[in-house]
């Protein structure tokens, strides 16, 4: 069917794979905060929490994006019979939080496909069994109201996501501290980055504990605003 034919609302677009396995990895070792320095800290969702329990889960994967009416999960349904083993689901679901978008059904159909992560701007709703873990789900909120199956919806669009532009095959970390989106192109040159932040951090981090920082660090940022220390 041809971008022209589908009717209004809908639209099932190819899965993108545009991250390499190897660089996938990599990412994992990079903790979202550390990600968003490097991004230059104004990037990432807002208002999210993880309902998998074990905050030590982290989410690292490609974005799978759907879009759903509020309320409503028909398409992520159809994007789970599309995704493959690691991908994470990213649902726009337009921070609604009257109608439960996942719940513990879903999250059985995501173990059985591998499925990387859940994050999604909406409900869930059986929370005892996400919490048990293995699949990391971020979420705007929770009740036990369920969802409708009427559509409409579209899957692999770009999406805002809790404030969060997400694009499919983008590169979704997601941990204790929030969650947030790598532009594909951008993901491979953010990784060395993202290393020498690490490094620079554990440096600052040993002169905290011995009590060795240079107060310089601080202080010429104080005399720069015209306090006379």
């Amino acid at each position: 069917m041809t971008a022209q034919q589908w009717p209004v609302g809908y639209r099932i677009n190819p899965r993108v794979a545009s991250l390499s396995a190897e660089l996938v990895e990599a990412f994992r070792a990079i903790p979202v905060a550390v990600a968003g320095d490097c991004m230059g800290r104004s990037i990432g969702a807002r208002g999210l929490r993880a309902y998998h329990g074990d905050l030590a889960l982290k989410l690292c994967g490609p974005a799978f994006t759907v879009r759903v009416r509020p309320g409503d999960n028909l398409m992520v349904h159809k994007a789970l019979m599309m995704v493959r083993p690691g991908d994470v689901l990213v649902i726009d679901g337009g921070g609604d939080v009257s109608q439960a978008v996942i719940g513990g059904l879903v999250r059985t159909t995501a173990l059985r496909v591998k499925l990387g992560g859940i994050v999604i701007d909406g409900a869930v709703r059986d929370l005892e069994e996400l919490a048990e873990g293995i699949v990391p789900v971020f979420a705007a909120g929770h009740t036990h109201r369920g969802p409708s199956k009427d559509g409409p919806g579209e899957i692999n669009v770009p999406i805002a996501c809790a404030g969060l532009c997400v694009l499919p095959g983008d590169l979704v970390l997601g941990d204790a501290d929030g969650v947030i989106a790598i532009p594909a192109q951008d993901a491979a040159a953010l990784l060395p980055k993202t290393l020498a932040h690490l490094d620079r951090e554990a440096g600052i981090r040993e002169t905290n504990r011995a009590g060795t920082a240079d107060p310089e660090r601080f202080d010429s940022l104080l005399r720069a605003k015209g306090l006379p220390v």
